[in-house]
């Protein structure tokens, strides 16, 4: 089924299990009733809020609600789309916006693509913009009138002012959400739903890859940081309680057999020894990958009540800890400013892995010991200066556990100046692009 596998393009799992249920679904719902069918797709598809918005976008392109050549006509007794100056089309989404409902709203914006947001791109040939048609009416300069017509002389600054900025702006973002899904649609007929839908959806918050990270991923990302810690402190705690038990107590056991005749029908065992490693951190700071860095230690030091202790570096050329900056309670965004401004990671500003752990075993060699988990993240890419392999090798060595994550995609690993090969020979390494990888990883690791 093409939009199952559409889903699957766009980073929403959906299992062979999870179609068929769809497909049972549909069996029991009215297929002309377009929205009891996105509703039965999403019940039996769908696992999380977040992959809902991609979800609900595919749906609108897979199913649109009608063609370019069937499309219902905006009627209204007011303006005609189509002729109106823009101060009356201006006037009519302010009414619309106070007292319309969300069919006229739908059926307006579609004639405003239609009017505003086509661009001829050749002979028989033409594109779709969203910005033209919200360029044109500028509906977030209709607020304050809104404002005026609703509260109507009521006082200011209150709680009714509150309330009718907040409805809105929510039927402002409802209208540009409806005049970008009429693009979509155009475009699609135009180019083909496979071709859009590559192009339109992005993949959920937790598969996006850390090293294409706008700043509103990274500050969605920060706000993930928290609830992700919690769900996965959780499942740690659940598993140290009961995924063990400690060794036989050979004496409690012979002592309770003595009940059954000397038969040990009961078995005791110790306690079990709680088993928290020290976890170590050396993490390359610079620019390329700063992101993925920054994250991963947010994540981490979210975690370290799972661990005995988290002491974490950071290097370009040379290295510095950073344990300092993360004390508890500190703020992200203050935290991240002050390690980028007081660390001192830079000698000459190029990333150099072979004198980052040089100086990491010359300062700070006593922090691996034999309970500790060595963490390194980078891409391995060095300048092409030499990569230290034996230091490498005698860190890991001391070490309880060693792990590298990369961020970069395996397929580009040993590209120019990579060498992640050959730092995978002395350790294993991981690639680790997005939060999904790194949440399954540090799961594992504590």
């Amino acid at each position: 089924m093409g939009f199952v596998h559409a889903l699957r393009a766009a980073g929403i799992p959906v299992s062979l299990a999870e179609g068929l249920d769809a497909a049972r679904a549909l069996q029991v719902v009215e297929l002309t009733e377009r929205e009891s069918v996105r509703q039965a797709y999403a019940a039996t598809l769908i696992k999380k809020p977040a992959y809902r918005p991609g979800f609900d976008v595919l749906f609108d392109l897979w199913f649109p609600r009608v063609t370019t050549e069937l499309a219902e006509k905006y009627e209204t007794t007011r303006t005609d789309p189509a002729t109106a100056e823009l101060p009356e089309l201006r006037d009519e989404l302010a009414r619309l916006m106070a007292e319309g409902s969300d069919e006229e709203l739908r059926r307006f914006a579609q004639a405003m693509v239609e009017r505003f947001g086509r661009q001829e791109a050749g002979p028989g040939r033409q594109n779709w913009f969203s910005y033209s048609v919200l360029r044109a009416l500028s509906p977030e300069t209709l607020m304050a009138r809104l404002l005026n017509e609703v509260l109507a002389g009521q006082e200011r600054g209150g709680l009714p002012e509150k309330t009718a900025r907040t409805r809105i702006t929510g039927r402002i973002q409802q209208f540009e959400q409806e005049v970008a899904a009429d693009v979509r649609r155009r475009i699609a007929e135009d180019s083909g739903t496979e071709k859009i839908a590559r192009s339109t959806v992005r993949p959920p918050l937790d598969q996006i890859d850390f090293l294409r990270a706008t700043k509103q991923d990274l500050a969605a990302l920060r706000r993930e940081v928290y609830p992700l810690a919690r769900r996965l402190a959780t499942r740690l705690s659940i598993k140290h309680r009961h995924g063990r038990r400690g060794r036989l107590d050979f004496r409690r056991t012979v002592r309770a057999s003595l009940q059954t005749g000397g038969v040990p029908m009961a078995t005791h065992f110790k306690p079990p020894r709680p088993h928290k490693p020290e976890l170590v951190v050396l993490c390359d700071t610079s620019d390329s990958v700063a992101s993925f860095a920054h994250f991963t230690l947010l994540l981490t030091y979210a975690l370290r009540e799972q661990f005995t202790k988290v002491r974490a570096f950071g290097f370009v050329d040379t290295v510095d800890e950073i344990t300092r900056f993360f004390a508890p309670g500190s703020d992200v965004v203050e935290a991240m400013t002050r390690l980028a401004n007081e660390a001192d990671m830079v000698r000459f500003g190029r990333t150099n892995y072979g004198h980052a752990f040089e100086r990491f075993a010359e300062r700070y060699g006593e922090a691996v010991g034999p309970r500790s988990a060595l963490l390194i993240l980078g891409d391995a890419r060095s300048n092409y200066q030499p990569p230290a392999l034996d230091l490498v090798k005698r860190l890991t060595g001391q070490a309880r556990h060693a792990y590298w994550l990369n961020p970069e995609p395996r397929a580009q690993w040993d590209t120019g100046d990579s060498i992640a090969s050959e730092y995978a020979a002395v350790l294993p390494m991981r690639e680790c692009r997005n939060v999904a990888q790194l949440a399954a990883f540090i799961e594992e690791l504590a």
